[in-house]
């Protein structure tokens, strides 16, 4: 879906996930709360509480990829099937890496295609092979994830669902021709299925755990240099009910607050808006193409069909006409009264999950992942630790 050039294919696509990723459906979701308390409880705090005990150090951002891995992949595929990242350390640090080598290549494929054919006709390695080599790992793996939910289509109790595999397959299938008319041609449309599924769910995979632990990273970052908002967002948190504490007391529940009471939360909006304004997960350049016959855009007529333009969420973000001191991290700016002309106009200007037909699919799940994760970090006195020791 993230890159289909046409509109038709493009819609088709979203259409048949949109649902699954609305907020509605997923604050209401025992499957995204049975996720949440696992990974939150089993996984994140016992490692967050050994580093306090052992006064260890803690890399978080590598933390926060194999938290976000561990999130997105059991939301996509069910939590018997997911990643375990965060307690799995040597595979966490085996995949985080083959994923991460290959980016520096990924502007041949990206923007000049056409010189990369041409290289390869001549045999001059503009890629290494290691980097094709681990291209093909990450392929084998996340089809390897595919068909580890495949084959729990039928599970349906909270946290075992492959809730996003099983909503594309079943929309999918609706468009395979029949078998009795033409079993070839059934047989080999289930075979395109299986890699288009596998394309699709692996960008969801990559954009979500890669997008939110940047997130999350910028934002303990900025909370480290401003201790006065930590301790008025821990106030704020301490309104919370139940309330977030480990070890867990044996009269207390693993239930976590309800998602529409974090989401109301004005301070934890306020931080959540700002970070995603300074450090937008995906700052860069987004490209669009130019429909037929012709388009106006940012005051230029005309533009012929099939251009590519772009705008990114850098520079969107830093226009002091809208954001003052915009390169200051400032969350009270997103307090102003919601109906404010002020407050308008930064939501319109606002473009951390881009807009329109082609805005983010996910980012509601992002919100709602990263706000538990964050409310919880920093309702235990475990982050006071961790955020005052950044320089050890």
């Amino acid at each position: 879906m993230f890159t289909m050039t046409g509109s038709k294919p493009h819609s088709a696509r979203k259409r048949m996930l949109s649902n699954i990723y609305s907020k509605s459906f997923l604050q209401s979701s025992p499957h995204l709360s049975a996720i949440s308390r696992t990974i939150i409880y089993d996984r994140l705090l016992p490692i967050l509480q050994e580093a306090e005990s052992s006064k260890s150090p803690v890399d978080v951002y590598e933390i926060n990829q194999a938290l976000t891995m561990d999130f997105v992949s059991a939301y996509l595929f069910g939590l018997p099937n997911a990643t375990n990242f965060l307690q799995d350390v040597p595979r966490r640090k085996y995949m985080l890496h083959t994923y991460q080598c290959r980016k520096p290549f990924e502007f041949y494929n990206q923007e000049v295609p056409n010189l990369l054919a041409w290289a390869r006709t001549l045999r001059i390695p503009l890629i290494p092979k290691w980097c094709d080599e681990a291209n093909e790992v990450m392929e084998a793996w996340g089809l390897e994830l595919c068909d580890k939910a495949d084959k729990n289509l039928t599970a349906t109790e909270p946290g075992s669902e492959p809730a996003v595999y099983k909503q594309l397959k079943r929309s999918m299938e609706k468009q395979l021709p029949s078998k009795e008319a033409d079993p070839e041609a059934h047989a080999e449309a289930l075979k395109q299925m299986r890699l288009e599924i596998a394309c699709e769910m692996f960008d969801h995979l990559t954009a979500g755990h890669e997008t939110s632990a940047a997130g999350l990273t910028w934002l303990y970052w900025e909370l480290s240099k401003h201790p006065d908002i930590q301790r008025e967002l821990r106030e704020e948190l301490l309104t919370l009910s139940p309330t977030i504490t480990y070890p867990v007391p044996s009269c207390s529940s693993l239930d976590l607050p309800h998602p529409k009471s974090i989401d109301a939360l004005p301070l934890l909006q306020a931080i959540v808006m700002e970070t995603l304004r300074l450090h937008a997960p995906i700052p860069g350049i987004q490209p669009r193409v130019t429909p037929y016959p012709t388009t106006s855009l940012a005051g230029y007529d005309d533009i012929p069909p099939n251009t590519r333009v772009s705008a990114q969420a850098y520079s969107l973000h830093r226009n002091a006409e809208v954001f003052p001191e915009p390169e200051t991290w400032q969350p009270k700016r997103w307090l102003k009264p919601h109906d404010s002309p002020e407050m308008e106009e930064m939501r319109r200007w606002f473009w951390a999950f881009g807009s329109g037909g082609r805005m983010c699919v996910g980012s509601n799940l992002a919100v709602q992942g990263e706000i538990p994760i964050k409310s919880t970090f920093w309702n235990l006195n475990l982050a006071e630790y961790l955020v005052w020791g950044r320089d050890n």
